[in-house]
């Protein structure tokens, strides 16, 4: 017995705190005896935590592209088109063409105080235009200068009109990007003239070039944005439209969370103008990409809430993956285990290390997760995106999220393992045979 006693004090006590290097030692040796069981845990754990990051960074990217589709469209716009009553009111029938006019701007703008702007457009689609290079069909519009801000008519180079433009009705053009090019190819068509039914406007800008994926009217970079006076004086509305009719009111709001009264606000204004009941919806359609944006953004989030659920539940698998294998060791290690504590360790130094070991088994799984997860977003977003998807944007947060889930899973998954190592009988333990 003295022999032996040498030995085992040959070794550090197992009472002291082991060392890392013998941690991982353990680990390695837990591992490599499971290989197979042990290969199938870590990839169930790393395999949740690529899941929620990837598919948070797939949502996110997916909501900010078309964010920005939004934003190239307008900035919180609402489209208020003219329709025809379907209700009664005011011994009115239903079935009446309702057209707004000049006149209901300054009221709407004055009856909407949750609006920020209301203004006119008024729009030909059959304007012969060319310029002395080239002809184009093009869709020609007429507005008030908010109008470029509004529609996020970011100018390329030039200058959008302003008010001293439409005061004076002056015949000038912003034209589109591609318009400029089908009219000028090769040119810079700044201070040049282009023919609208044969009257003369001259260039005083152009239109970066923009993406769009959604129009009411065609595509912005097709256009020739000119001021809403020489519009009405040159181009009036077709009939049965008059000369004091256009065919849309562009709204925006105050803020996001004004638009649903600034909606409001505007059907009530038109309605006592029009004589038609504020509640008729199809006497005013509105186009309202406000709400639009929220929707959508209420079904990425739940996509990605799902998305994120279905790696919560792999991670809960590969939780129970890890208690497996270390439950797994406990049994193996049985007679180790019961050595250690005839010695003189304690339960809570047996406890300590099989806790740390399935800690560090689920940390590694957690670490190769994100750096694969994070390393797969990155060489994604080399490659070229579609318009309406930005790439995998992922998250620190997402990322933490994933570590905080796996930390609490790998505790969870440690917990039973370690106290039943640590509850062994050291004289059953130094009776039993491995595989017995």
């Amino acid at each position: 017995m003295s022999g032996q006693r040498i030995t085992f004090s040959a070794r550090p006590r197992p009472s002291l705190c082991m060392t890392l290097r013998d941690l991982l030692f353990d680990v390695l040796r837990t591992l490599w005896a499971h290989k197979l069981r042990a290969f199938l845990t870590m990839f169930g754990i790393a395999w949740g935590i690529v899941s929620i990051v990837l598919m948070v960074a797939a949502g996110e990217g997916l909501r900010k592209g078309q964010a920005e589709q939004a934003r190239n469209l307008g900035k919180d716009v609402m489209i208020v088109f003219h329709g025809r009553t379907s209700l009664q009111a005011g011994g009115t029938h239903a079935g009446r063409d309702v057209h707004w006019n000049d006149d209901d701007v300054p009221v709407v703008q004055a009856e909407s105080p949750d609006c920020e702007y209301a203004i006119p457009e008024l729009e030909q689609n059959t304007v012969r235009t060319h310029s002395n290079y080239n002809n184009a069909a093009l869709t020609v519009t007429g507005s008030y200068p908010p109008f470029g801000y509004i529609r996020s008519l970011d100018v390329g180079f030039g200058r959008f009109y302003d008010w001293d433009d439409m005061r004076e009705a002056r015949r000038v053009a912003f034209l589109g990007s591609d318009a400029a090019k089908q009219l000028f190819p090769g040119r810079n068509p700044v201070g040049d003239t282009v023919y609208l039914n044969d009257f003369p406007y001259t260039v005083i800008g152009v239109m970066a070039k923009k993406k769009q994926d959604s129009s009411y009217d065609g595509w912005d970079v097709n256009k020739v944005f000119l001021p809403f006076a020489a519009m009405r004086r040159d181009f009036p509305d077709k009939p049965p439209g008059t000369d004091t009719t256009f065919d849309q009111l562009i709204v925006t709001p105050k803020s996001v969370e004004q638009h649903e009264a600034c909606k409001r606000e505007v059907r009530v204004a038109l309605a006592r103008m029009h004589r038609y009941d504020p509640r008729d919806k199809e006497a005013c359609p509105i186009w309202d990409t406000v709400q639009e944006a929220q929707a959508f953004k209420t079904m990425t989030d739940g996509m990605k809430f799902f998305l994120g659920a279905v790696g919560i539940v792999t991670l809960l698998l590969g939780g129970i993956g890890v208690m497996n294998v270390m439950l797994v060791a406990v049994r193996e290690r049985t007679r180790e285990i019961g050595v250690r504590k005839a010695i003189g360790a304690p339960a809570r130094t047996i406890l300590r290390q099989f806790f740390i070991e399935a800690l560090i088994i689920a940390s590694l799984s957690g670490a190769v997760g994100l750096g694969v997860a994070f390393g797969f977003c990155a060489l994604v977003n080399m490659l070229p995106m579609p318009d309406f998807f930005a790439g995998l944007i992922p998250s620190w947060s997402s990322g933490l999220t994933a570590a905080g889930l796996l930390g609490a899973i790998a505790v969870g998954a440690a917990l039973y393992p370690a106290r039943r190592a640590a509850s062994i009988d050291p004289i059953e333990a130094l009776r039993y045979e491995a595989g017995g």
